[in-house]
C-alpha cells in the first residue's frame, strides 16, 4: 500500500505563492499517472478500456469493477464511519446492485425506517437525479448531510413498483452486536457489520452469553454487508476446528491466510445465519466455517462478493479502493458472482429452523410427532398425540417455544389423544413454534415428544 506522502511549498516572508491553474492541471496529472501505476500493479480484474490513454480519474475508474472507487478525503472519513456505523444520513446499510444501489439493511428508529423504507428496496434516484450506475461512495454522499436536513429519495420495491420519500437525516450509530438468551439456553448473536473492534465484540457477547447459561449459539450475519478482512480473520478464530481464515488470489501471488486463534470459542455445533444480502467479510468467514466444518450454515445462497479490495494513500491526501484480489473458502470454491450455499437451505426465517434444530440438539431421545402446518386459529390450537400417552404426562410437562424467542406462556386441556394448547396471548402469523412434551420423571420408559407448529399466513 502506497504511504501517505507530504508535499510543502515554503516561501520566504508573509506572503504565499499563488497556486495557479497551471499547478493544479499539473497536480491532476501527476494524481492521474499514480492512480495508474497502482492500477497496473495491483489491480485483479477487467480493465475495460485503455487505461494509457484515460485522461481522468473518473475515466479510469470506469474501467474497473463497481467495488473500486475513488475517494477525496472526506469522503473516505464517511465510508470508514459507515463501516464502523456511525454517521449522519438516512440510514440504510447499502451495496452496489446492477440496478442501482440495492438496501441491505434499515436501522431501526431511522429516517428511512419512520419512512418505511425495506431492506432489498433499490435506490435508483436521489433528490431527482438518477444515481444508476454510481457507486455506493457517491450514492453515499447524497444521502448524508447535516442532521434535520431532508433528501427525496426514489426507490424500486421488490414488486417492480417505484415510489419516492422525502426522508429525514439523522445521526445515529448502529448497535453493531445484538445478543438474547433464546428458549433453551441458545444464545443468540448478530453482527450487523464487520466493524474494526466487530470480533472484540462478539468475543464479549459469548462469553456472557455463557455465563447467562448458553449452551450452543447462533450467530447472525443475515444482511451483514461486510468490512474488516482482518475481523474475519479474528472472528473464525472463535471456532474450534477453524485454522484457515481463507485463500486470498492476488495480481503476481497466493496465500493461504489462517485464522487468528482466539482463547474463547463457540460450540462446534454453533449455526450461522446467511441470506442473499450477506456479502464481502460475511462470506469469507460462512465459507471458511463450511469448508471446514466448523459450524452449520442456514439461509439462502449469499450476496457472491468474493473480491478483496485495499485501500491506497494518495500524494494529496485523497484515497483509491482498489480490488486487489479474489478470495474463497479453504476448499477453494469460488464465491465471487456465486456466493456461498448454506448447508440448509430454508424457505422461512432461518432462524425458525437453527433454533428448532439446537433444541432437538438437547432432547435426542425425545421423538419428533409430525409437523402441524396449516394452524389457522392463534387463540389456541389442538394436535394428536400417540395413543396412551395422555395417561402418563402432565400438562406442567408441556411447553410451548416460539422459535428464535422465548417460551410462550400457555394453558393445556388433556382429551383422549388430543392436547388443545391455548396461549396466553395470541400465536403471531408471522412466526413459527416447538411444542414440547416433557416425560414423567415418576413414569418408567416414557418417551418425550416433540413438534414444529406453523401458522397458516
Amino acid at each position: 500500500m502506497k504511504k501517505l506522502i507530504w508535499s510543502f511549498a515554503f516561501v520566504l516572508g508573509f506572503f504565499l505563492l499563488p497556486f495557479t491553474s497551471t499547478q493544479a492541471a499539473e497536480n491532476d496529472q501527476q494524481l492521474i499517472k499514480e492512480i495508474k501505476e497502482i492500477v497496473k500493479d495491483t489491480y485483479v480484474g477487467t480493465i475495460d478500456g485503455n487505461l494509457e490513454k484515460a485522461t481522468s480519474i473518473s475515466e479510469i475508474m470506469d474501467m474497473l469493477d463497481p467495488y473500486s472507487t475513488y475517494f477525496t478525503k472526506q469522503e473516505f472519513e464517511n465510508y470508514m464511519n459507515s463501516i464502523n456505523l456511525s454517521t449522519i444520513g438516512i440510514g440504510v446499510v447499502i451495496e452496489e446492485h446492477e440496478d442501482g444501489i440495492h438496501i441491505l439493511q434499515v436501522i431501526e428508529g431511522s429516517g428511512a425506517f419512520e419512512a418505511g423504507v425495506q431492506a432489498g428496496d433499490i435506490i435508483i434516484g436521489v433528490n431527482g437525479e438518477s444515481i444508476i450506475g454510481r457507486s455506493t461512495q457517491e450514492t453515499s454522499s447524497l444521502l448524508i448531510g447535516n442532521e434535520g436536513t431532508k433528501v427525496e429519495v426514489t426507490l424500486k420495491n421488490s414488486d417492480g413498483s417505484k415510489t419516492t420519500k422525502t426522508i429525514t437525516r439523522k445521526k445515529f450509530t448502529l448497535p453493531n452486536v445484538q445478543t438474547d438468551l433464546l428458549f433453551g439456553n441458545v444464545g443468540y448473536i448478530s453482527l450487523a457489520s464487520f466493524s474494526e473492534d466487530g470480533a472484540q465484540l462478539v468475543k464479549n457477547a459469548l462469553i456472557d452469553l455463557k455465563k447467562r447459561g448458553a449452551t450452543s449459539f447462533i450467530l447472525d450475519l443475515q444482511n451483514n454487508g461486510g468490512g474488516y478482512v482482518t475481523t474475519a480473520e479474528e472472528l473464525t478464530g472463535l471456532f474450534p476446528s477453524a485454522k484457515v481464515a481463507y485463500l486470498l488470489e492476488e495480481a503476481h501471488a497466493s496465500y493461504t491466510i489462517p485464522a487468528v486463534q482466539q482463547d474463547t470459542k463457540f460450540p462446534k455445533d454453533t449455526r450461522i445465519l446467511v441470506n442473499r444480502y450477506s456479502a464481502s467479510a460475511s462470506e469469507m468467514l460462512s465459507a471458511s466455517l463450511k469448508d471446514q466444518k466448523a459450524a452449520i450454515l442456514y439461509g439462502e445462497t449469499t450476496y457472491g462478493k468474493g473480491a478483496m479490495q485495499g485501500f491506497y494513500t494518495l500524494q494529496d491526501g485523497s484515497y483509491l479502493k482498489l480490488t486487489v484480489g479474489k478470495f474463497t473458502g479453504p476448499a477453494g470454491h469460488t464465491i465471487h458472482e456465486v456466493g456461498v450455499k448454506p448447508n440448509v437451505q430454508t424457505t422461512t426465517a432461518p432462524i425458525f429452523q437453527a433454533h428448532y434444530d439446537a433444541l432437538k440438539e438437547k432432547y435426542p431421545k425425545y421423538k419428533q410427532l409430525t409437523t402441524v402446518k396449516n394452524i389457522a386459529d392463534t387463540q389456541k390450537f389442538t394436535v394428536k398425540i400417540p395413543t396412551g400417552l395422555t395417561s402418563q404426562i402432565a400438562k406442567s410437562n408441556i411447553q410451548l417455544a416460539a422459535l428464535g424467542a422465548r417460551e410462550v406462556p400457555v394453558a393445556v386441556k388433556l382429551e383422549g389423544r388430543s392436547i388443545t394448547v391455548t396461549p396466553k396471548t395470541a400465536l403471531s402469523p408471522n412466526q413459527e413454534y416447538m411444542l414440547l412434551i416433557h416425560p414423567n420423571a415418576r413414569s418408567k420408559n416414557q418417551k418425550g415428544y416433540y413438534q414444529h407448529i406453523r401458522i397458516n399466513k
